[in-house]
């Protein structure tokens, strides 16, 4: 691109226009895929063409297993090739069998983000059109109001009180306003008022800009490698990463003793070397990123099917582990659909001025769509034809008001209505019934009053006001001295069956928690209209007085949060988290973006604004509390799931190479081939493939579970150590009852330890006893799949190459007593081990 743009914001318009190839009508639809051809599609990660070569590399990239196929590849030069060859097919098959699994699970993902893009409006064709933000090109004319997402760093063309949060990028706290205009060359970052950076958001206001630079070449793009935007780890992906480094150590250490062991034993040392390898990668849980990544993946398509859109899967384990649920009314709790009552004067009698006005400022809004002007407009229609729209300052969430200028025949008149607070500082008379101003302040008492009887019987109040002007525009400055006419009343009913809705979560653990702009008396109005207990209601004003402290004292017994401003929001969040919860909210305005990220699960839904949808985890297809539930249920199956794999891989697969380790110091031959551990290792992982489809029981989904890691490590402790216990006396049985030979025992040993790690995985699956927690279909049809395998390979023609001997009957009948023994102790042991730790 030409070098001048790396200044853009010091050239007049029509030549930036002119550089990127473009005009104020917007590009064709082919100049903007030649644009797209060209400049690259708008995204700061370049997609991978080599997405899948590069997954089955990542399957081979630990070092235990480059060192293994560098030393397999050695042994074929030295020695007989035929145990290397077979190790490094083990090995191959291992690997691309986690690559089926991650790949099916990107692929998943990759789908389910795409019903939830983030959308630009551009002109193209000459036509106002909705594209995809990754499809935005240099030259795009971008149409933006409140709440959209800057696609690209833009030159303002037109701006209409335009106010952008750059906060993200400049750190800045308050809003910048932008305007069209040319600076200096050498102007700071954060002082460019003529221009909007990606990955920015649109406050308030209206704007048209043309697109500059998009993707890596935004300013953006350039420091997000510096930023380090990746969100922060979950308790779980953190819990994982400890589990996985715990496990690292115990591996190394016991790999370097095993081969100081067995070089000083004087065996030989290629085969030492193999023989400890192998026995790390039977300890590395290699299949647990694929298992991972499978789980959560299903969970999402799961979750998807129930209208719950995962956009960032390690936030299913927060959204199963979630405890409080924080939301708004509106469209929750409520139908959405917000509907007028009445419209009235200060004396509280029906006003077809007041309901006038209100429409007139309704219907000739045209900055933030809300569902407020379109009950007024539907509400009832006015003949406006005399009033001609001169200009207007929208709606903005620090003003909370929304003026129109109008000229009828020879007057100036700007109409305001909003909250009913912000109009009645902007008033310095009132209207009486008679149509006459007097001085508001001696009605200030009654006016009030009227507000609080309005509310008491559950109507949300905004104020209606006007201004006799002179001048054919005007800005916010100029909303002073208004004249108040009367009150609007709008109600929004409960949902139908939200009783039993919330009900359900809090029987799931979950204490639903209301966060509302609306004042006291409606939100406790909604509350009892919904059959909730007496709520205890904290106000926005009661909230400033409190300092961080008092209010981590407040914030679990208060349940509604009424009259609460924008920014504390995200104060009322961070003290939820400080008290030890983990938190949900859902949200979906602009002014929800800051207490999303603050959460440990954003939830959005899809109608919600850009800026909301990209700030949230989760985003719901419906705003439906139903929608929620069943959401929560599937998080909590899916995290159930993955644990399962964490506590296998710490128990059967971890007692028998730990064992094996120990034995082979005894022995004077090694116990298993090291191939034959390999094939151990695979054989024993298919059934923890299934795991994803398997069963939960209902006491796992019913309340909310966090990632335990000292559990985990007791659970190690225990079962690897009775996995252990069984092992040794399979060895004793081997040597000493049926003295087997160096073949043999490997056989014996062979069987005994896959057929009692794919049995065990029946045991530890449930917390309940094994006969009354039915496995799922794909995990029971492995197992006895993998157990058939174990018995019959002996006796096939592949054994002798594999160092496999077939075993007499005697053998096997002893290896069944020794198995079913460990069976009957692991449920002894697992009833033992829940009943303590409950206690």
């Amino acid at each position: 691109m030409n070098s001048q743009l790396s200044t853009f914001w010091s050239l007049p318009a029509d030549r930036v226009l002119a550089q990127v190839k473009s005009t104020t009508a917007g590009l064709s639809s082919q100049d903007a895929q030649q644009h797209l051809s060209e400049y690259g599609a708008n995204s700061l990660k370049q997609k991978q063409k080599s997405n899948s070569l590069t997954l089955l590399l990542n399957q081979f990239k630990s070092p235990i297993i480059l060192i293994l196929i560098f030393a397999a590849v050695l042994s074929i030069f030295l020695k007989d090739a035929a145990d290397a060859i077979i190790i490094l097919a083990i090995v191959l098959i291992s690997g691309f069998l986690g690559f089926w699994q991650e790949r099916g699970a990107t692929d998943a993902v990759e789908k389910l983000l795409a019903l939830v893009q983030v959308k630009a409006t551009v002109l193209r064709d000459g036509k106002s059109q909705e594209i995809p933000n990754e499809e935005v090109v240099p030259g795009d004319i971008v149409l933006l109001n409140a709440g959209d997402s800057i696609p690209g760093d833009c030159l303002i063309l037109e701006s209409k009180d335009l106010s952008v949060n750059e906060a993200a990028l400049t750190g800045e706290t308050y809003p910048a306003d932008k305007l069209s205009g040319v600076l200096p060359a050498e102007t700071d970052l954060g002082k460019r008022t003529n221009i909007l950076y990606m990955g920015t958001n649109v406050i308030s206001g209206t704007g048209k800009a043309v697109v500059v630079h998009t993707g890596k070449e935004t300013e953006f793009g350039k420091v997000s490698e510096r930023l380090k935007l990746r969100p922060p780890e979950t308790e779980f992906e953190q819990g994982l990463s400890k589990f996985g480094y715990f496990l690292m150590e115990v591996t190394l250490i016991l790999v370097v003793l095993i081969f100081a062991a067995n070089v000083y034993l004087k065996r030989p040392v290629l085969e030492s070397f193999l023989f400890s390898l192998a026995l790390a990668v039977g300890l590395t849980p290699q299949l647990l990123p694929a298992i991972v990544s499978l789980n959560l993946s299903r969970g999402a398509k799961q979750m998807a099917n129930k209208q719950v859109i995962v956009k960032r899967l390690a936030a299913i384990e927060n959204f199963g582990s979630m405890n409080v649920f924080c939301t708004d009314k509106t469209g929750t709790l409520t139908e959405g659909e917000v509907k007028i009552h009445s419209a009235v004067d200060v004396d509280g009698k029906e006003s077809d001025r007041v309901l006038l006005y209100a429409y007139l400022n309704a219907a000739s809004e045209s900055g933030y769509v809300n569902p407020i002007d379109e009950a007024i407009r539907q509400h009832k229609t006015f003949d406006i034809s005399g009033y001609q729209k001169l200009d207007e300052v929208p709606y903005d969430f620090n003003r909370k008001r929304l003026s129109i200028l109008f000229k009828q025949e020879n007057t100036h008149l700007i109409v305001t209505k909003g909250a009913l607070k912000t109009i009645l500082d902007v008033c310095s008379t009132v209207e009486t019934g008679d149509g006459i101003a007097i001085d508001i302040a001696p009605q200030q008492d009654k006016i009030q009053q009227r507000a609080e009887e309005l509310g008491s019987k559950g109507f949300r109040v905004l104020g209606v006001a006007y201004r006799n002007f002179e001048t054919d525009s005007f800005s916010k400055d100029d909303e002073t001295n208004m004249t108040f006419m009367g009150y609007l009343a709008l109600f929004d009913p409960p949902k139908p069956g939200i009783a039993d809705t919330l009900k359900e979560l809090i029987a799931l653990g979950i204490t639903p928690k209301m966060i509302t702009g609306d004042s006291r008396a409606v939100a406790i109005s909604i509350i009892q209209q919904i059959g909730l207990p007496k709520p205890k209601v904290l106000t926005g004003a009661e909230l400033q007085k409190l300092s961080d402290e008092a209010l981590l004292h407040r914030v679990g017994e208060t349940n509604v949060f009424a009259e609460v401003e924008p920014n504390q929001k995200e104060r009322i969040i961070i003290a939820l988290k400080k008290a030890g919860n983990v938190v949900g909210y859902l949200g979906d305005g602009i002014n929800d973006a800051s207490a999303l990220h603050a959460a440990d699960v954003g939830i959005s839904v899809e109608s919600a604004v850009d800026v909301a949808k990209e700030a949230a985890d989760i985003v719901l297809i419906e705003k439906d509390l139903n929608v929620l539930v069943e959401g929560v249920k599937e998080g909590r199956v899916t995290f159930a799931n993955t644990l399962k794999y964490v506590f296998m891989a710490t128990s059967a697969n971890f007692g028998n190479m730990f064992s094996m380790a120990g034995i082979s110091l005894f022995l004077p031959f090694l116990p298993l081939l090291p191939s034959q551990i390999l094939l151990t290792n695979l054989l024993t992982d298919f059934p923890e493939m299934t795991i994803a489809t398997d069963r939960v029981d209902k006491e796992l989904v019913n309340k909310p579970r966090r990632m335990d890691i000292k559990f985990i490590r007791k659970f190690m402790l225990v079962f690897g150590l009775l996995s252990s216990v069984f092992d040794y006396l399979t060895f004793g049985a081997l040597i000493f009852l049926l003295h087997a030979n160096e073949a043999q025992f490997r056989t014996g040993w062979f069987m005994e330890s896959v057929i009692s790690a794919s049995i065990i995985v029946l045991v530890i699956r449930t917390r309940q006893s094994i006969l009354a927690s039915k496995p799922g279909k794909y995990l029971l049809m492995s197992t006895i799949a993998i157990v058939m395998i174990a018995l019959f390979l002996p006796y096939t023609p592949v054994a002798s190459l594999l160092g496999f001997q077939s075993l007499p009957l005697e053998f096997l009948l002893v290896l069944a007593a020794i198995i079913g023994l460990y069976i009957l102790c692991a449920e002894t042991v697992k009833r033992v081990f829940y009943q303590h730790i409950h206690s």
